[in-house]
C-alpha cells in the first residue's frame, strides 16, 4: 500500500477491471462472463502473489471456478496465497502442484488431508495456519483480506445481484471482506434470471459487491455431509446416546446445543422422541439448536421437541421439509433456508450451553485431535463449538451448574463464580481398524515436528473438555481436583485400550463412588435395553415417512 496514495486499492481494482474488459471483449456483457472465457478472466484479474479466497465450504463448492484456476498459465499467475475454509476437491491442491499457488491458510481438509500432508512434507505447499472457521473469517477482515474472491451462488440477475439459496454458508463473509477492501468478486451461478419473466426469490448479495458473474455449465457441487442412515447406527451407539441423554442432557437441563457430525449424535437425535420421552424430558432439553438441517432430527421436530434451528449450511433433500417448517428454521419470505456459517459459529460459541462431538484421539490430559500421522485434516468449527466462551456473560442453568462444579472448593481467581460451557467428547474406545481412541501421546505432536508448526494441531484443548463419554461410561472432568484425578478419570472410561488397562483400579473406583465416573448401571440404564427398537426411525425410508414425504434423500441414500 502506497502511504502517499490513499486510494491505491481503488486504483488497483480499476486496473484489474480494465484488464478484464480488454481481455474479454464481447464475451463480457455487463457483469456476465461467458463460461468459455473464465480462464481468460482469471488471468486478467489475478496478479502474482495475490491472496485469493476460493469458496470451498463444508458442503458448497465453487467447483467450476476451481477447475478454471487450475487451467491458468503459471507463467502469468503464480505464488497465490490461498485462504479458504475447506479443501474438499482435488483442484484445491492441484493449483499447488502446478505452481499457481504456494501458501495456504485454511480450516479443514477432509478428504484431501493425506494429500495435503504429502505436499507439505515435499515442500510444495507452505501452511500459514490451520484455523477454526470463525478465526479464519476474522482474519479476512484483518490481515488475510482477499484481493480476489471466487464464490458460488444459486442464481444471479442481469445487474449481478446474487441469490445464494439454502447453502449460503461462507459466501457473505468472503464477499464482504473482499468487496469492501478494493477486491474483485467473481461468482459462478447455476441460473441466470432476466428480472422480468424470471426473478430472484430474494437478494442475498447486492450487485454492488459483485464484479463478475458466470453461469457454470452444471450446478455447483454440494455434499450431503450431515446425512446419516439410521440403519447403520449400532447398539453401542444407542447405549452411548442413552447415557448422554440421561447422564448429561437431563442432568444439566441442556436446552441450547450443537451436535457434531456422526452416527453417535444421530443416535441421540433419534432417541429424543422415544427414550427421551420416556424420561419425561420433552420441553426440558434440546429446544434450540445451532445445527445443519440433520435428517435425523426430523422425528424430534415432528414430535414437538425442537423450537428453533439455525444452520451453518443446508442439507440436500431437506429443502421442501425446511420450507414447510418455517417456524423452526430460519427462512426467507420465499420459503428457502438462509444459512450463514459465520453467524452460526458465533451462535454455537456464545449462545449454546453444550457441544457434543467425536474425535480420533484423546490423550491423558483430555486434549483431542483429528490430526493424525500422514493426514492433516484440520478442525473446521470444532474449536469454536468445543471451547468455553471466556467472553460470555449471560447466564443459563446448564452453564451455571457446570461452572459451580468446576470451581467448587477453589479459591482466588480460579474460584471466582462464573459459568462454564459443557464440552463433551463422545467416542467409542476403539475406532475403525481397531485403532485406539485413547493414546498416551497425540499424533499432533509428531505432526508439529514434521510440518514445522509453532504448536501441535490440537483440536480441542483438555481444559475445555467437561465430559468424556464412551461405551464404558461418563467421566465428568469438571469434578476432578488434580491432574492425577483427571488422568484416572480418563483411563476409567478408556476400556480395553492400553490407556484403559493401565488404570489404577482403586483410584477409579474411588472416582466412581464420588460420581466422577458413572457406568450405565450407575445411571439406571440396562445395556440390554439399548436396541435399535428405541430409534424413532430405523431407516432412511422411516425418515421420509416421518417427514410426511417432504424429505427427499439423495439417490445414494435410497435403498428402496
Amino acid at each position: 500500500m502506497d502511504r502517499f496514495n490513499w486510494n491505491s486499492k481503488a486504483h488497483n481494482r480499476a486496473a484489474r477491471l480494465a484488464r478484464a474488459a480488454e481481455a474479454l471483449g464481447h464475451r463480457l456483457r455487463g457483469k456476465q462472463v461467458e463460461a468459455e472465457a473464465i480462464a481468460a478472466l482469471l488471468e486478467a484479474v489475478l496478479e502474482p502473489g495475490d491472496r485469493v479466497c476460493l469458496e470451498g465450504n463444508n458442503q458448497k463448492q465453487a467447483d467450476f471456478l476451481a477447475q478454471a484456476l487450475v487451467q491458468v498459465d503459471p507463467q502469468r499467475v503464480h505464488g497465490l496465497h490461498m485462504v479458504q475454509s475447506v479443501l474438499a476437491l482435488p483442484e484445491h491442491l492441484d493449483i499447488f502442484e502446478n505452481g499457481v499457488a504456494s501458501r495456504l491458510d485454511f480450516s479443514f481438509s477432509g478428504p484431501q488431508g493425506a494429500r495435503l500432508a504429502k505436499l507439505v512434507s515435499a515442500g510444495r505447499l507452505e501452511i500459514g495456519a490451520i484455523h477454526t472457521y470463525l478465526e479464519l473469517f476474522a482474519r479476512y477482515f484483518i490481515d488475510l483480506t482477499p484481493q480476489v474472491a471466487l464464490v458460488a451462488a444459486h442464481a444471479a440477475d442481469a445487474e449481478g445481484n446474487l441469490y445464494t439459496g439454502p447453502n449460503t454458508e461462507d459466501t457473505p463473509a468472503i464477499v464482504e471482506a473482499t468487496a469492501f477492501s478494493g477486491g474483485i468478486v467473481i461468482a459462478q451461478v447455476n441460473e441466470l434470471v432476466d428480472g422480468q419473466s424470471t426473478t430472484l426469490p430474494r437478494i442475498d448479495i447486492p450487485a454492488g459487491w459483485v464484479s463478475f458473474v458466470v453461469k457454470a455449465p452444471r450446478p455447483n457441487f454440494i455434499e450431503p455431509l450431515f446425512t446419516r442412515d439410521p440403519a447403520q447406527i449400532s447398539e453401542i451407539q444407542i447405549l452411548m446416546a442413552m447415557m448422554a441423554i440421561k447422564g448429561i442432557y437431563a442432568e444439566y437441563g441442556v436446552q441450547r446445543l450443537n451436535h457434531g457430525i456422526g452416527f453417535d449424535t444421530a443416535a441421540i437425535e433419534l432417541l429424543l422422541p422415544t427414550y427421551g420421552e420416556s424420561l419425561g424430558l420433552k420441553g426440558k432439553i434440546g429446544k434450540h439448536w445451532a445445527l445443519n438441517p440433520h435428517p435425523a432430527l426430523i422425528p424430534a421436530i415432528e414430535a414437538g421437541w425442537v423450537e428453533s434451528v439455525h444452520s451453518f449450511g443446508s442439507e440436500l433433500g431437506m429443502e421442501d421439509y425446511i420450507r414447510a417448517r418455517s417456524d423452526v428454521f430460519f427462512t426467507g419470505p420465499d420459503g428457502s433456508l438462509r444459512s450463514n456459517r459465520a453467524f452460526c459459529q458465533a451462535a454455537g460459541h456464545y449462545a449454546c450451553d453444550m457441544f457434543i462431538g467425536s474425535t480420533l484421539q484423546i490423550d491423558l490430559d483430555g486434549n483431542s485431535s483429528t490430526a493424525t500421522l500422514g493426514r492433516i485434516a484440520g478442525f473446521g468449527g470444532a474449536p469454536n463449538m468445543g471451547a468455553d466462551a471466556r467472553g460470555r456473560r449471560h447466564a443459563s442453568p446448564a452453564w451455571l451448574k457446570a461452572g459451580r462444579e468446576a470451581r467448587a472448593g477453589r479459591t482466588g481467581a480460579a474460584g471466582t463464580p462464573r459459568g462454564q460451557k459443557l464440552v463433551v467428547q463422545m467416542v467409542e474406545t476403539f475406532r475403525e481398524h481397531m485403532q485406539p481412541a485413547f493414546v498416551d501421546r497425540l499424533d499432533a505432536w509428531t505432526l508439529q515436528e514434521q510440518a514445522g508448526m509453532a504448536l501441535p494441531p490440537i483440536m480441542i484443548y483438555g481444559d475445555d473438555v467437561s465430559h468424556i463419554l464412551t461405551e464404558e461410561g461418563i467421566a465428568n472432568l469438571l469434578l476432578c481436583r488434580s491432574d492425577a484425578e483427571r488422568e484416572q478419570a480418563i483411563r476409567g472410561v478408556a476400556g480395553y485400550t492400553a490407556v484403559g488397562l493401565a488404570r489404577d483400579k482403586r483410584a477409579v473406583e474411588n472416582l466412581r463412588d464420588r460420581g466422577v465416573i458413572r457406568r450405565p448401571q450407575d445411571l439406571g440404564i440396562d445395556p440390554r435395553q439399548a436396541t435399535r427398537n428405541l430409534l424413532a426411525a430405523r431407516s432412511m425410508r422411516d425418515l421420509v415417512r416421518a417427514s410426511g414425504g417432504l424429505y427427499q434423500p439423495p439417490k445414494r441414500f435410497r435403498n428402496w
